[in-house]
């Protein structure tokens, strides 16, 4: 089996030095738990950072680590306590963590911060390098190895397999956009095969920052990118459900709820878990709380807020200045409201072990989990899955990830705290009947889309994406296909040759008008229409005039609106059969003009049989947007007339539903017998005139993308480049 090499920017143990040497222990972390389905000790490897500074470990001591660690399969990455403080401490979590969670003005944009992050992330890409073998499956993890997945892709080409998972949010472009490096960010994490982060929302911000920062387009989560096609889509992370449900029947847990229950007496339990972060919501938790308090008196005396706060990046002013926040909040509420016999919030400033914890989850009548923002929160899942009996509310921030597979949470928008004030009320009012309702259901879904899920679904997806790119990998035209087919050529006696013309012989223009064709391909093109054993044919969607004029002289067949107007050489214009006079044009046209009204840089081009809205000069975001409000409108439209929508080349085209290019091609091919047929197009009009050929035709897409065609060349200057070949005398 091919292995697993995982990539974080940490291992999952923990390093300490004492006098009497270094002690190595696990310290399963999420990561570490969520990968334990399908990580094997014995064969895979896990390359990151050990958790102790470089400086602080002899040469003798580092040997002797690195051995150690490598037989339990992972492999170290040595950081000094400068690159751990720059490169994580400051531009991962001053930079990218506040951005991520839309603080942005807690964000730092420090050049030098910026160049430790790109340097370490380079020593991770060169220890990557050093153990990975051909065949094994590369995953990397989170906002501190953004750069990774590309920086692997140009050391190990094409033929890698890397995936990527992004374990915070990725903000809207508006918020992502103020970052210097926004663009090196985005191209790092396209070197992936497949971009995964928790919901739909964070992978549609993360292609809307691709399509304004690149302008890459997608199709469904697909994006094609340097040769590549690059998959994007959403894998809710779950957790060990089975490990929480049986929590409360360990003998060390039935301990810690006797505990518990002895310290809180008959109160009811309000719990709230969290690392202590700005983007957690606690201050704005405790404000309803109080809120709570003030207006139910009726549950002072009876309800009881345990407040777990896990210390975090203690030594950044931000979270110092949190903390103060916090402390003197609680203190307030406690002085308000605090009896001899109750104190309204038990705070606990420390990480629980998990004894512990599922104590708390277990006796706990609601638990209180409002981040501003995250990218999942497993917290609340620990909690649900914990609630064997049923009983016990789950109120939910909306701006979790978690929301979205848990709708039968009380959910909540954590700035407002009225509403968090109510849900409080609501909760602890809650009949058990509708407790266990909601309950039941949540922890049906936690069953169904667990950890495992998460793991084995991300590592299959990305298999799968790695199929795509081998099935058009194989299309790429090789030298040694190049040179059959020029071999084939120049052997056959009778030779159809079928062109279409933007993206195909010239590069797109900013407008039609632009792409006018050069010298040098008006030689080429003169050159192969004048060997009398060639058939040239020009099949493009230009009007009839524009293609007199730039190509007539030639002595080429021209096919114009996609097959509605047909010329032979020399001869005049036909129409290849009787249309309906296009009254339809009457409806649309109004439609495309105001939409073009509407977007700066969009205009409406009009031919005989078709109407065309280009917006090739468009903001790539104003363009999505406009895209499919004008597709809405069109299929509407378009339902009651005999018309077809076609998608171009940052084009939409309506045009007589009859008429395709692959019609044209059928009566070419029925005007002759040819021993050699190339056929070479860009775009999804030119699949018609693909799927019309023969399969022994020599179909070329110019451009990297899904196709009918046989061969794929990356641009147009690489199709000039065969047909010259093909043109000189041999």
């Amino acid at each position: 089996m091919a292995r697993l090499v995982v990539v974080a920017n940490r291992l999952p143990v923990s390093v300490i030095k004492r006098k009497d040497g270094l002690r190595v222990s696990s310290s399963p972390g999420g990561l570490a738990s969520g990968l334990s389905a399908c990580f094997r000790p014995e064969s895979d490897r896990w390359v990151g950072w050990p958790g102790i500074a470089a400086e602080r470990l002899s040469m003798a001591e580092r040997e002797s680590l690195e051995g150690r660690l490598r037989r339990r399969g992972h492999c170290p990455v040595f950081l000094s306590q400068e690159e751990v403080e720059r490169y994580y401490l400051g531009f991962s979590n001053r930079t990218l963590w506040p951005l991520a969670h839309y603080f942005p003005q807690y964000a730092v944009y420090d050049r030098s911060l910026w160049e430790a992050y790109r340097r370490v992330n380079q020593r991770f890409a060169e220890t990557v390098v050093e153990v990975v073998e051909p065949g094994d499956t590369i995953w990397v993890h989170d906002y501190q190895l953004m750069l990774l997945p590309g920086m692997l892709r140009q050391r190990l080409g094409t033929d890698a397999t890397i995936g990527f998972f992004l374990h915070i949010p990725f903000p809207s472009f508006e918020v992502f956009r103020t970052l210097p490096w926004r663009r090196e960010m985005v191209e790092g994490l396209m070197g992936a095969d497949l971009v995964g982060f928790h919901t739909y929302d964070d992978a549609l911000h993360f292609l809307e920052s691709v399509r304004r920062l690149t302008g890459a387009s997608d199709n469904v989560g697909r994006i094609t990118w340097e040769g590549r096609v690059v998959t994007v889509d959403a894998f809710p992370m779950g957790i060990d459900v089975d490990r929480y449900a049986g929590a409360s029947q360990l003998p060390e847990v039935e301990e810690q709820l006797r505990r518990v229950r002895q310290q809180l007496g008959a109160t009811r339990v309000v719990l709230s878990v969290d690392r202590l972060d700005y983007s957690k919501g606690i201050p704005q938790r405790l404000e309803a709380f109080e809120l709570f308090l003030e207006r139910h008196p009726q549950y002072r005396e009876r309800v009881t807020m345990v407040m777990v706060a896990v210390p975090s990046r203690t030594e950044v002013p931000a979270y110092q200045a949190l903390k103060r926040e916090v402390d003197e909040r609680i203190s307030r509420i406690n002085g308000r409201y605090g009896t001899l016999g109750w104190m309204p919030i038990r705070y606990l400033y420390r990480s629980l072990p998990f004894a512990a914890l599922a104590a708390l989850y277990h006796v706990a009548d609601v638990a209180l989990v409002t981040p501003l923002r995250d990218g999942m929160n497993l917290v609340c899942k620990e909690f649900v899955a914990s609630k064997r009996d049923g009983r016990g509310v789950l109120i939910l921030s909306e701006m979790a990830g978690a929301a979205k597979q848990l709708p039968e949470a009380l959910l909540v928008n954590p700035h407002n705290v009225e509403q968090m004030a109510a849900a409080l009320d609501e909760a602890l009012s809650m009949s058990e009947d509708d407790q266990r309702a909601r309950n039941r259901l949540m922890q049906q879904r936690l069953r169904q889309y667990d950890v495992d899920w998460w793991a084995t679904t991300f590592l299959r997806r990305l298999e799968e994406a790695r199929g795509v790119q081998r099935a058009l990998a194989q299309k790429r035209l090789t030298e040694a296909d190049r040179r059959a087919m020029v071999q084939a050529y120049r052997a056959a006696q009778c030779r159809l040759i079928l062109l279409d013309y933007d993206g195909t012989l010239v590069p797109f223009a900013g407008r039609p008008d632009y792409a006018w064709p050069d010298p040098e391909l008006l030689e080429l093109l003169q050159a192969l229409c004048d060997q009398p054993r060639n058939r040239v044919a020009f099949v493009s969607g230009r009007d009839r005039h524009t293609l007199t004029r730039w190509l007539g002289h030639l002595g080429a067949a021209m096919a114009a609106e996609h097959g509605v107007w047909l010329r032979s050489p020399g001869g005049e214009w036909e129409l290849v059969e009787e249309l309906a006079d296009p009254q339809w044009k009457r409806v649309i046209r109004p439609v495309l003009e105001q939409f073009a009204a509407q977007t700066p840089g969009a205009f409406v081009e009009e031919k005989d049989f078709s109407l065309v809205w280009h917006y090739r000069q468009v903001d790539p975001a104003l363009a999505s947007v406009r895209l499919g409000e004008l597709k809405s409108a069109l299929m509407q439209l378009t339902a009651r007339l005999d018309v077809g929508v076609l998608d171009g080349d940052r084009a939409v085209e309506v045009k007589d539903a009859a008429i395709n290019k692959g019609r044209v091609t059928s009566r070419w091919l029925e005007g002759g017998r040819y021993d050699f047929i190339l056929a070479a197009g860009d775009d999804t009009t030119d699949e018609d005139m693909f799927a019309a050929l023969p399969a022994e035709a020599y179909t070329i897409k110019v451009r990297f993308g899904p196709t009918r065609a046989r061969y794929y060349v990356d641009d147009s200057r690489a199709l000039r480049d065969l047909l010259a070949e093909m043109a000189r005398p041999g």
